[in-house]
């Protein structure tokens, strides 16, 4: 069963996120509390949504899917950008990721959207298999560029005054 979030759910989907964090070989750079994760996905003006994959039998939430709006100039319509898919290691294999990501389609192509994306690590052929099993493919001739921390405040600092 896959269901929108609501605030009760922020503790798991934290708890999701730092295992998926630590699956990607990457905990140590979460920093993402609660709180921020309350705000960003039910504050005032949300900055993402978040689905809820349930054990069928128990209720019990097994894996998420958190994401945002994006934008296709070219296309000229929104899309979604898939942050973040997770199931549990011991409910893989039961259909909760694909449910998720067929959730995530229902939504682009109820509001007309024509885009779902996200990335994968190029380590993670499981998950590679399984994207391509769904018709997924690889945007090979793009590389994602990041800016954070020291660099990003950097380039944004105020220009000096002249």
């Amino acid at each position: 069963m896959i269901r929108t979030a609501t605030p009760d759910d922020v503790p798991v989907i934290h708890a999701m996120v730092r295992e998926l964090a630590d699956y990607e070989k990457a905990l140590h750079e979460v920093q993402a509390t609660e709180d921020q994760l309350r705000e960003a996905l039910f504050g005032e003006r949300p900055a993402a949504y978040a689905h809820i994959a349930e054990d069928d039998t128990t209720g019990e939430p097994v894996g998420f899917a958190l994401w945002f709006l994006n934008f296709s100039t070219w296309r000229g319509v929104h899309g979604i950008y898939l942050e973040d898919l997770y199931v549990r290691p011991s409910r893989r294999g039961g259909g909760h990721g694909k449910a998720l990501l067929t959730e995530l389609a229902r939504i682009c192509v109820d509001r007309g959207y024509e885009r779902l994306e996200w990335s994968v690590l190029d380590w993670n052929q499981p998950s590679i298999d399984f994207y391509r099993a769904l018709g997924a493919r690889p945007q090979d001739e793009w590389t994602v560029y990041r800016l954070t921390d020291d660099a990003l405040s950097a380039l944004g600092a105020p220009a000096p005054v002249a």
